[in-house]
């Protein structure tokens, strides 16, 4: 062969794995109203960025006339480019091609491009939009799913591992998203469930649609499974690229920090009103959150699920901060099972990539009830105080109004391990409520006396002072000064070193 037919050759092979499943099944997707794996990557990536690795392989299946149907590339567009400049890699399920299903030679390209990731310590993103394993090459295509698991566990802590879902995710697919940091997912157009619909229907008779039993609302609002819900495949990129921004490559270095203009000294005078004097009245702790980061721009993460805590990401004098804040306005801001685990997640995540930890509470203490109890509250609840207690990063803590009970301990109190805690002068820090704590320890006073025990109480603990003087609380400050003490504290904490005992593992109470 001469050199301008190998020329040429190569140039259709390209033109081949490019135009994928063709051009009708591309039409076909856009009509669905998705993007295909190569335009999802070119919104996602810096223009003129990508680099694409295994572009011509091929399966090697000759079962059920597979060895007449290969196309390069296989089903999956794999590489690497930049985001904002930084190194990232990629792998992008091609739905045109064999329904985008896993093969042996598709998931030897994601090994690849995930050990790569690993050994260069930058982020890995998966578009996922496959019909699952390709049942042709049975076990095959099982044994490269557990071979991509085994890296998304190893790789765990090490670099940031984001997922996004874009079509359909099923069966034992779902398990590689779900050992993954962060879930994308977009409305009407995604999916992902275990078992699906019509395998329910037969075992347990149930009827549920694909959009009920594993849409985007489904696990972004009740399941808690997906982190972010967008309204399609370009906000979907575009919201990666922010959460992108706020993390660093790998777990040796530290977040990007970002120049802003914005005084880390600006007050804002309208804190001072936002909590109410009534204790038993909600505000919305967002107010303070989006008062005190750079430029007002908060990254909420699984806003639509356990709305009683608040988790996200901001910016404080340009560098990344994680937030963790109770809600008043939802639940009174009480602690329970969902609550619990979606912090306790959020924390390691941030502890395992050097981001500091601001926490906001307002926390009459843990939901009360048998459904708490029975599901767990006891085990669950633990999960969050072991995260905060093992967490190395700098921690900082605010108590805005009421920190009661086990829950003042759990929310990163001064005596696991925070490292600043401040009061507003509206904190309330007791074992319980002013009511409750006379009804306990004055049960035969009548009335009259009960309601001055009460103040008496009230006169005690309903204030930070007595927290104060014990040093479980560093400084009582007042509220238009939140952002500058948060910057001052994280300022004084950022060379922080300290360690945890040397063991393989702690048993996190799962």
């Amino acid at each position: 062969m001469s050199q301008k037919d190998t020329f040429k050759k190569l140039e259709n092979l390209n033109k081949a794995a490019e135009i994928g499943g063709g051009q009708a099944r591309i039409d076909k997707m856009h009509n669905a109203g998705k993007s295909t794996a190569r335009e999802r990557i070119n919104i996602l990536m810096d223009p003129e960025t990508f680099v694409e690795i295994d572009k011509l392989v091929m399966h090697q299946t000759k079962d059920f006339g597979m060895g007449d149907k290969k196309i390069p590339g296989d089903g999956i567009v794999t590489g690497y480019g930049k985001i904002d400049g930084r190194l990232i890699y990629v792998f992008a399920q091609d739905f045109t091609v064999f329904g985008g299903t896993m093969s042996r030679a598709n998931a030897n390209k994601v090994i690849k491009i995930m050990d790569l990731a690993m050994k260069m310590g930058a982020p890995l993103i998966g578009l996922n939009d496959s019909g699952g394993a390709r049942i042709q090459e049975g076990v095959q295509s099982l044994a490269g799913y557990a071979d991509i698991f085994f890296r998304n566990t190893r790789a765990s802590g090490v670099i940031p591992q984001i997922s996004a879902i874009l079509g359909p995710c099923a069966g034992g697919a779902v398990y590689s998203p779900a050992l993954t940091d962060f879930i994308f997912m977009v409305k009407d157009t995604s999916y992902m469930f275990v078992t699906g619909p019509d395998v329910i229907k037969t075992v347990t008779h149930e009827e549920v649609t694909k959009e009920e039993l594993g849409g985007a609302m489904t696990h972004n609002s009740e399941s808690g499974v997906a982190h972010f819900a967008a309204q399609d495949d370009e906000q979907a990129m575009m919201m990666i690229r922010e959460l992108i921004s706020f993390l660093p490559s790998n777990n040796l270095e530290d977040p990007p920090v970002i120049r802003t203009d914005d005084d880390p000294n600006r007050v804002d005078e309208k804190l001072r009103d936002l909590v109410p004097e009534d204790p038993n009245k909600p505000y919305d702790m967002k107010e303070i959150i989006l008062s005190v980061v750079d430029n007002h721009n908060f990254l909420e993460v699984q806003p639509h699920y356990a709305k009683n805590m608040i988790v996200g990401f901001g910016r404080m004098d340009g560098k990344s901060v994680g937030i963790v804040a109770n809600q008043p306005a939802f639940l009174a801001g009480c602690l329970d099972i969902n609550s619990s685990v979606k912090a306790a997640r959020f924390v390691r995540f941030c502890d395992a990539f050097n981001i500091p930890l601001i926490t906001l509470v307002d926390v009459p203490g843990f939901l009360p009830g048998t459904n708490q109890e029975l599901g767990g509250i006891i085990k669950h609840g633990a999960k969050l105080l072991y995260a905060f207690s093992e967490a190395t990063v700098p921690k900082i803590t605010l108590i805005t109004r009421k920190a009661y009970g086990g829950a003042y301990d759990v929310m990163s109190s001064k005596h696991i391990g925070a490292d600043v805690n401040y009061a507003y002068p509206s904190g309330e820090i007791a074992v319980m409520g002013s009511d409750g704590a006379v009804n306990i320890l004055y049960r035969n006073l009548d009335d009259e006396g009960k309601k001055q025990a009460v103040e008496e109480y009230k006169e005690n603990f309903a204030n930070p002072f007595r927290a104060a003087e014990l040093g479980y609380v560093d400084e009582i400050i007042f509220p238009k000064n939140t952002r500058k003490k948060l910057i001052q504290a994280l300022d004084m904490t950022k060379n922080k070193s300290y360690s945890n005992p040397p063991k393989k593992h702690g048993n996190i109470p799962l």
